[in-house]
């Protein structure tokens, strides 16, 4: 188990840093994956898909840590609230991956959790809606908001 845990300890922090606000709730996401990992290693038959598999696994307990800590929002968003322009995309090729890192976590919990699982790991809005019992509409207009707030930041570090 703690050759497993060392071999995978990166990868698997690496999956939940994108939807932590800090390096500390990252490690309480992995820490409970690696204890629902252990739980079920035996279940797992075809061990070339193992990285696949931890992902999934920390990708849900980002989804349950999600759920425990934050409040539902009551307000639904309609379609047409949902911006679609996402701004100038050479930016992304200036800066390092730990700025683009850092800005994701400053997105709220909610926003950042959204655009994880679309942009990520390739969930739809209906499949987010789903996951997080919020309307599709609101997932889209999550992440349209999600979107603006990374860019202004993203925007603050270029100039």
């Amino acid at each position: 188990m703690k050759a497993f845990y060392e071999h995978f300890h990166g990868f698997a922090l690496g999956v939940c840093m994108g939807y932590a606000e800090n390096r500390d709730d990252a490690l309480e996401m992995m820490h409970d994956g690696f204890l629902k990992i252990f739980k079920n290693l035996h279940k797992v038959e075809n061990l070339e898909t193992i990285k696949a598999w931890i992902r999934r696994v920390m990708v849900n307990i980002a989804i349950d840590y999600h759920r425990r800590n934050v409040k539902r929002q009551l307000t639904q968003l309609t379609e047409n609230e949902v911006s679609r322009d996402y701004g100038d995309e050479n930016i992304y090729a200036v800066l390092s991956s730990e700025d683009i890192i850092k800005a994701i976590q400053k997105l709220p919990q909610t926003y950042r959790t959204v655009f994880n699982l679309y942009v990520i790991e390739g969930y739809s809005h209906k499949e987010i809606g789903d996951l997080l019992n919020i309307a599709e509409s609101t997932s889209r207009a999550h992440l349209s908001v999600a979107n603006s707030m990374l860019r202004k930041y993203l925007n603050k570090l270029m100039n």
